[in-house]
């Protein structure tokens, strides 16, 4: 079996993720209420339609060559779109690739729609694609979202120092974990089980 990550429709039983596309963007405006939102991004919080249309463009653009697939998270409930995160870094040849560029609005904060995408995107990429490797990567201020993947069995790898620039031009080190197919069995099942918590009313924290 190849190792081809390719654009589809991921159905959970808090939300769904499907490819982004501009038709997105209005409600994705919607769900940013402040610009802390998007505090970790790598870009500024886009401040009005035509601003996210661009984003929402400009992620589709990236995914032209086959190296990304951005996705808009949508609340099943709603069926409104509260979000998105993607496949980057995609490395057929070495059977690898990265979740990220992952954020949700204020309102799904704290809930179990962050658990419930990681869980649908790692077991898409181990249990259907036959990943061997799944990486992520936070920015080092960020310690709620490091703690969340500590948490699951991530295993932090080091620091890319002075990795990238943040919107306000300050120097960003980002933490770089990592998920090994053998590992994958301990994460789902904590994963799982963080879910059904959350299901069954008991309060969790969760990064974002």
């Amino acid at each position: 079996m190849s190792f081809d990550p390719t654009p589809v429709v991921l159905e959970g039983h808090v939300v769904r993720l499907e490819p982004l596309d501009v038709s997105h963007a209005e409600e994705l405006l919607r769900a940013i209420e402040i610009a802390s939102d998007w505090q970790w991004m790598p870009r500024p919080a886009p401040a009005d339609l035509a601003s996210m249309t661009r984003w929402v463009e400009l992620a589709r653009t990236s995914a032209t060559d086959g190296s990304s697939i951005p996705f808009a998270i949508i609340d099943r409930a709603t069926n409104v779109a509260c979000g998105s995160t993607r496949y980057l870094d995609i490395r057929r040849d070495d059977l690898g690739l990265e979740i990220g560029w992952t954020w949700v609005g204020r309102a799904w904060q704290r809930t179990a729609v962050n658990t419930e995408c990681k869980r649908m995107l790692l077991g898409h990429a181990f249990d259907t694609l036959g990943a061997q490797r799944v990486q992520l990567k936070t920015d080092s201020r960020n310690e709620r979202s490091q703690r969340a993947i500590e948490r699951v069995g991530g295993v932090r790898e080091g620091v890319l120092r002075r990795h990238m620039l943040r919107p306000d031009n300050s120097w960003r080190d980002s933490v770089l974990y990592s998920i090994v197919q053998e590992e994958w069995p301990e994460v789902r099942a904590r994963l799982d089980e963080m879910l059904e918590r959350r299901s069954a009313g008991t309060t969790h924290a969760e990064g974002s």
